[in-house]
């Protein structure tokens, strides 16, 4: 394995596992590239879905509702109808199916029919000829309402269900419950020498995404829907769209162009999807929806705010014994991938460390506000805040080495977790070396001065699930390859590009299986009626399973290209190699070839060439229901170390740097490596000083603009230093696993550590406020005399 801080002196990336490939033996993959779309993008002639403009297009807005909870008795859209310039107005009766990316609970409409949940939801959609006329049209919409009792607090919805936010739900407003127990907790935690236990709450995030959602929908003369969306789950939106519109799937094609970010937060289908196509198909035209800001805030889709209560036990010597979770998630109106996240929320715990013992309880619930659904590190984020968190208290309370204590507790490689999850690769310990190196951390902990402190965190995170979103048998991923006899391959792949480069990805891995230049390779991704099926990007599957459809792929046309030539040449095979652009002779370094020859020779041998490719998952997880939740290939692993300045006159939170090694198995492009890595902890610690999705006690949100909603500028982020830690996964394309999700998760309870040691408080309620720090430190004054020595937990009881 091998840690390199980009930010520092060069280094070769050596020191690859045995019997693997160095990244010198590579001509393409572990070499920092450029991205494929990286020129039309600063060039300004990437197009995005608001770009397009189609002849005869119309432009659709979207009557939302004014209440957080109500029944929707009527509407009468006869008046918008009558204004000059709209040729259409569709309501929930249009369109009354209901969907949801997970097929076991499908409890959104489009437009609302008999209920609206939260302050924002869709009621009814204009068509017109401009967004003017469309804005005016809504005004003209009358619709009656019955305001209900609406459910602002979690801690309500947990136990009152009348009225129900969802009425045919048995469990009233839980939107789910998980329980499950490893081993027996309680008498370990009984047998503890040193136990733990607190509370910790997590606020509600949003992506904050710079391009607003946008969809286009078409209708051909030959009935074919076609959807252009700013989506990341293409294959999804494509099965929604045909329940919902109860259109045959090959009549629906959708197209996902380039994307302007969604770290999550279009990994759902949405309404404006739905009511473009809709609109499309009524009135014959193309129509088009841009949201604005407000609208994206609205639709929402982020982080769950999270009541968390552990109860963590040690030995003397720092070991675990037991781990107790009680979890109240905040799912807001609808389920979106709830179900998966009260389960993220337990079953992502149980590494790096290991759990001799493990419970946890979560429970989701409905309640009226903007729903919640994935947000990069889908689920895991916030008990992983909480436990690291825990895990520094246990430190303290053994007066051990915060660094030291992780490292006493670490699971290992090529082994199982407590509930049953399989761990190959582990490069963990190296990632805790490496920030502890990098960051000075024996020098310089504790003796910064107070007001400056150093604060670690470690943590797992999947490379892509086990398990797809519906259940099937056939492939997670596929590629298909095109070779043409100028030289040119082309590669569709269904995977979508979010900005992450994973359509750069499929190149280089295509580039080093068929040893071509990177011009030589187009990419066509993400277009439901020319591509293979690809699940989306979410779970940071896109690397791991297309990656190695990839491989598959080109591994079969290598083996055709290499036979052409062997028998052209009269050699073995072996001594044939694709490399730079030619097929060369390894014992004989005259002979050479241009892979336009080589493709032509190949098809005269073997007919047109091209070939498939596919990855699935092997059967993992525990044998108990929701044991493959959580379970994946590959586990990347992470930690930060963070270095932190408060101002104890204002209570402000400064970061001053960060550290962050990261485990992902092989760098297949060490800069977009990087990339991820230092703007996945720019994210975090964003969520833990400035962002909040907070709504007033009417339910509606206090601000819902990039004005209000707070996000770090350049100025604001601090110094971050990437250090890649290879540890060369068995299973991952070239021993490549996730490099953009699991990044992100130290950083909060890092820099809640980093506070306690330059203070001596201990947040843990986020966001970190001044407010907050303040009143600790009031705390903290105040019961000094009656605990001269002893650090004081904020919020404790």
């Amino acid at each position: 394995m091998s840690a390199r801080d980009l930010h520092g002196p060069g280094a070769p990336w050596g020191a690859a596992t045995p019997g693997s490939k160095s990244n010198t033996d590579f001509k393409v993959v572990g070499r920092a590239l450029r991205k494929l779309d990286g020129l039309s993008k600063a060039t300004g002639a990437a197009l995005y879905a608001d770009d397009l403009q189609l002849p005869g297009m119309l432009h659709a807005k979207t009557l939302r509702s004014p209440h957080p909870h109500a029944r929707v008795l009527r509407v009468d859209a006869s008046r918008a109808l009558a204004l000059p310039g709209v040729l259409a107005v569709i309501t929930g009766a249009s369109m009354p199916i209901k969907y949801g990316v997970i097929p076991w609970t499908p409890d959104e409409n489009a437009l609302a029919v008999d209920k609206v949940r939260f302050i924002g939801d869709p009621v009814a959609a204009v068509a017109a000829l401009d967004e003017d006329t469309a804005n005016a049209a809504l005004k003209l919409i009358e619709v009656e309402y019955q305001v209900l009792h609406a459910y602002l607090d979690p801690f309500e919805a947990l136990v009152r269900h009348d009225p129900p936010i969802h009425e045919d739900r048995k469990e009233g407003n839980i939107s789910k419950n998980v329980r499950l127990e490893f081993g027996a907790v309680d008498e370990a935690l009984a047998g503890a020498d040193v136990v733990v236990e607190d509370d910790y709450e997590f606020h509600g995030t949003t992506h904050a995404a710079i391009e607003p959602h946008c969809a286009l929908a078409s209708c051909s003369a030959d009935g074919v829907l076609t959807l252009w969306s700013s989506t990341q789950i293409t294959h999804y939106v494509h099965r929604a769209l045909a329940k919902v519109l109860e259109l045959p799937p090959h009549k629906i094609r959708v197209v996902q162009l380039n994307l302007g970010g969604a770290f999550g937060g279009k990994s759902d289908p949405f309404s404006l999807e739905f009511c473009v196509a809709k609109l499309a198909l009524v009135t014959g035209r193309p129509v088009k929806m841009l949201w604005t800001r407000e609208e994206v805030f609205y639709a929402h889709r982020g982080r769950h705010p999270m009541h968390l209560h552990y109860k963590s036990g040690a030995t003397r010597d720092g070991k675990l014994t037991g781990v107790d979770a009680k979890i109240l998630i905040d799912g807001g109106s609808y389920s979106s991938f709830g179900l998966v996240t009260t389960y993220y929320s337990g079953q992502l715990l149980t590494g790096p460390y290991h759990f001799p013992t493990y419970r946890f309880d979560s429970s989701r619930v409905f309640t009226n506000k903007p729903p919640c659904g994935p947000k990069r590190g889908h689920g895991s984020v916030q008990p992983r805040f909480a436990f690291e968190v825990q895990l520094d208290q246990l430190a303290e309370r053994l007066a051990l080495d915060p660094i030291e204590i992780r490292r006493r507790n670490f699971q290992g490689d090529f082994t199982r977790t407590v509930n049953g999850q399989r761990v190959t690769s582990n490069g963990f310990l190296q990632c805790l070396d490496a920030v502890e190196r990098a960051s000075g951390w024996k020098q310089r902990r504790g003796k910064l001065g107070r007001g400056r402190g150093l604060g670690v965190a470690g943590s797992m995170y999947i490379s892509g699930t086990n398990y797809p979103v519906y259940p099937n048998e056939m492939p997670q991923a596929g590629i298909q390859l095109k070779l043409d006899r100028s030289g040119l391959v082309t590669v569709f792949t269904g995977g979508n590009d979010i900005g992450q480069g994973s359509n750069s990805m499929v190149a280089y891995v295509v580039a080093e299986e068929l040893g071509l230049k990177l011009e030589q390779i187009r990419v066509v991704a993400a277009d439901t009626d020319l591509c293979p099926v690809d699940l989306g990007a979410y779970s940071s599957r896109v690397t791991f399973m297309v990656g190695n459809a990839a491989i598959d792929a080109c591994r079969k046309l290598r083996a055709q290209l290499v036979a052409a030539v062997a028998q052209k040449w009269a050699c073995d095979e072996r001594r044939v190699r694709l490399i730079d652009g030619l097929a060369i002779d390894i014992e004989d370094a005259a002979r050479s070839m241009t892979s336009v020859e080589v493709f032509q020779l190949a098809e005269s041998k073997f007919d047109t060439l091209g070939a498939t490719g596919s990855y699935n998952t092997p059967k993992l997880g525990g044998d108990y229901r929701g044991g493959t939740i959580g379970a994946s290939p590959a586990y990347s692993f992470t930690a930060h170390v963070v270095e932190c300045e408060v101002d104890v006159e204002t209570g402000r939170v400064s970061v001053v740097r960060a550290w962050i090694a990261h485990d992902c198995g092989r760098a297949l492009n060490p800069m977009i490596v990087a990339g991820q890595m230092e703007g996945s902890a720019y994210m975090g610690l964003a969520e833990a000083l400035l962002e909040h999705h907070q709504l007033n006690r009417f339910g509606l949100h206090s601000g819902p603009s990039l004005l209000d909603y707070r996000l770090p500028t350049s100025v604001d982020t601090p110094e971050l230093h990437a250090l890649i830690v290879e540890s060369i996964d068995p299973e991952g394309p070239y021993g490549a696993k996730e490099a953009g999700e699991g990044p992100l998760h130290p950083s909060i309870p890092a820099l809640s550590n980093a506070i306690h040691d330059a203070l001596g408080i201990r947040l843990k309620h986020l966001p970190f406020t001044p407010g907050k720090v303040l009143a600790a430190l009031r705390q903290e004054q105040a019961l000094r005399p009656a605990r001269p020595h002893a650090a004081l937990d904020e919020g404790s009881r």
